[in-house]
């Protein structure tokens, strides 16, 4: 573009807005010129939008129908609202078992062992090759892994896809011994390691893993620290969560991710604590807010964090999607279910964001 000559903004004026726009509207907007069209392959547009987006983090929730047994995903955007999309694209009836920078690893609910990850923005999907792990490995105690998450890179553009559970022999309860088997994209392969772990997880800390600084982190079952798996050595770790959580008792702790940082929330009945960490080698952690929950005392008791940014939190309740903004210090639901559903909303929310990532 020549700004003086055809008397319109400059171009990097033109992809500043263009890195705004939502995804839909941003690849209508490619019938426009030949240069829009070639906008979400050129990699500074890329790692421009993607900045961006970081900065706008959404909920991805699954419905469930209790009724016709059948569910569709929304995403609450506290800008845009709420809106429906789907996983149709798929050709599969599967659930989000992980979520990491705009893309979505999925399970298979009929074909046990059968992985997607999607972008469900751009529709583009990728099929995970089958482990080679033997049928008498299986994990324990239901054969499905106790901890997945999913490592996406955005500088890369590339991710891990991480399965980790309890071995048992066939017709023998699990001796302890912690399997993880890992997917990296660049290869298409599976690799495995083995080690041991006496932790429990709640579903809770299931879904909410936490991928910063080329490691996936995991709350254990008590709370009482974080599981850290680094991806470039294949190995173990625990991290301490932050000596004044560790000495209220009572109080509820999740784990989330604020501005590219590790960050714990800390809730009890009247107060939301949020720490994030400053230092990652050094493990310091800093209070960068308290919120009081006194206007929401009646939701407290089933509130959950999902995720947040520096200007808002999202939270999920029993029925409702709630979001704290916190310069103003301002409540707002977004979202409630009219009728009667299978699960409570935060037992199958997600942090999400819209981003411009090929899976394929």
């Amino acid at each position: 573009m020549n700004s003086q000559r055809d008397g319109i903004f400059p171009d990097e004026v033109v992809l500043q807005i263009l890195a705004r726009l939502p995804m839909k509207s941003l690849f209508r907007s490619k019938s426009v010129c030949k240069l829009w069209c070639r906008l979400c392959s050129d990699k500074y547009f890329i790692k421009l939008f993607n900045e961006v987006s970081a900065k706008n983090p959404m909920l991805l929730v699954e419905i469930s129908e209790s009724v016709q047994l059948k569910s569709s995903l929304i995403c609450v955007e506290n800008r845009l609202g709420v809106s429906e999309f789907s996983l149709s694209f798929l050709k599969d009836r599967v659930r989000v078992r992980a979520s990491c920078n705009g893309l979505l690893c999925c399970s298979s609910i009929p074909d046990k062992g059968v992985y997607y990850v999607c972008n469900p923005m751009t529709r583009e999907f990728k099929l995970l090759p089958r482990s080679r792990e033997r049928p008498v490995t299986r994990f324990y105690p239901d054969g499905e892994a106790t901890l997945v998450g999913l490592a996406c890179s955005l500088s890369t553009q590339n991710f891990n896809v991480v399965l980790a559970g309890y071995h048992r022999t066939f017709g023998h309860r699990s001796d302890g011994t912690f399997i993880c088997l890992v997917y990296d994209s660049e290869s298409n392969k599976w690799r495995k390691f083995v080690s041991f772990q006496d932790d429990q997880f709640t579903h809770m800390n299931k879904n909410q893993v936490v991928y910063v600084n080329r490691a996936l982190h995991w709350l254990t079952g008590s709370s009482s620290s974080i599981l850290v798996l680094d991806l470039d050595c294949d190995m173990w770790r625990k991290m301490s969560l932050p000596y004044e959580v560790g000495e209220e008792s009572g109080n509820r702790v999740y784990l989330l991710e604020l501005d590219g940082c590790l960050s714990v929330m800390q809730i009890s009945d009247t107060w939301m604590n949020i720490w994030v960490l400053k230092n990652y080698e050094k493990e310091e952690w800093s209070l960068v807010d308290r919120v009081s929950l006194r206007c929401i005392r009646g939701l407290v008791p089933g509130i959950f964090p999902i995720c947040q940014s520096g200007e808002v939190v999202f939270l999920a309740t029993h029925k409702q999607v709630l979001v704290y903004h916190r310069k103003s210090r301002v409540w707002k639901e977004m979202y409630s279910v009219k009728n009667s559903s299978t699960l409570p909303l935060w037992f199958s929310a997600h942090a999400f964001r819209s981003t411009i990532f090929s899976c394929r």
